[in-house]
């Protein structure tokens, strides 16, 4: 019996060792094939270098970039606010670019050099078509521009604070200004410091109703509108004086702002 038993124990040993390799191989085998079939493209699906080539920057020959040109949709939008054939110093600002330098003296003339673009023609001070012009401006900033010069943003802020408050405004320069810097700039203007009370409407009431008060009663000041109400506006002498008074005006809105 002892003799079977070392006999059958090495035999069953064996037969484990040689089970095991075969399971490990066939795992091995399984899993390579499932990560082939992962990492394969599938039906419906892109393969993922398809994917990463459509974002990627395209690589191609090096190109010496040209010069910039005008596109069509640039070209028209400038060329109907340049006038052929009229002097070159009464062009808009559109019409031209300039080589403005910011060392001159503010407030004192300066001269530049501009040339024409694209698709406009000018006459200059010789009677002859240029395209090259010297350009004599006032040194100064687009936003140190009387305001008669430039038209901004309106707002519809109100108030009756004080001090009257600021509002932010975006500001162009008129087409035939020429200044220095960006034409369109940001400014902080004063809000319409206004209840909108008419000063004609004022008026108007003090002349015709203002015995019974109504000027006073529009203005907001009910309290000397009733005193001139109960007193026949004092008598006409009272009704008298709002008269002078509105039509300086001197008297105005109750809230203190101003009249439109």
């Amino acid at each position: 019996m002892a003799t079977i038993c070392q006999i059958w124990r090495p035999d069953r040993g064996r037969c484990f060792k040689t089970s095991g390799i075969v399971i490990v191989l066939f795992m091995d085998l399984v899993l390579q094939c499932v990560n082939g079939y992962l990492s394969s493209p599938h039906v419906g699906q892109e393969p993922p270098y398809t994917r990463d080539a459509q974002h990627a920057p395209v690589i191609t020959s090096p190109v010496v970039p040209a010069a910039a040109s005008v596109s069509p949709t640039e070209e028209e939008s400038y060329a109907f606010k340049c006038p052929s054939g009229g002097p070159c110093s009464r062009l808009p600002a559109d019409c031209m670019q300039c080589n403005y330098q910011h060392n001159c003296t503010y407030r004192k003339p300066a001269s530049f050099t501009c040339k024409l673009k694209k698709g406009v023609h000018c006459i200059g001070e010789s009677g002859q078509q240029q395209t090259n012009f010297s350009l004599s401006i006032t040194c100064q900033f687009c936003w140190q521009l009387d305001p008669s010069q430039y038209r901004c943003s309106n707002s519809t802020c109100m108030t009756v604070s004080c001090p009257r408050k600021r509002y932010n405004a975006t500001c162009d320069v008129l087409d035939h200004v020429h200044c220095l810097g960006k034409r369109r700039f940001h400014k902080r203007l004063y809000c319409n410091w206004t209840g909108g009370y008419k000063w004609s409407t004022a008026l108007a009431l003090s002349i015709t109703l203002g015995g019974f008060g109504a000027d006073r009663f529009y203005l907001g000041q009910w309290r000397e509108g009733l005193g001139k109400l109960f007193s026949f506006g004092g008598l006409g002498i009272w009704t008298l004086i709002d008269v002078l008074l509105i039509g300086v005006g001197y008297v105005g809105p109750a809230d203190g702002s101003l009249y439109i």
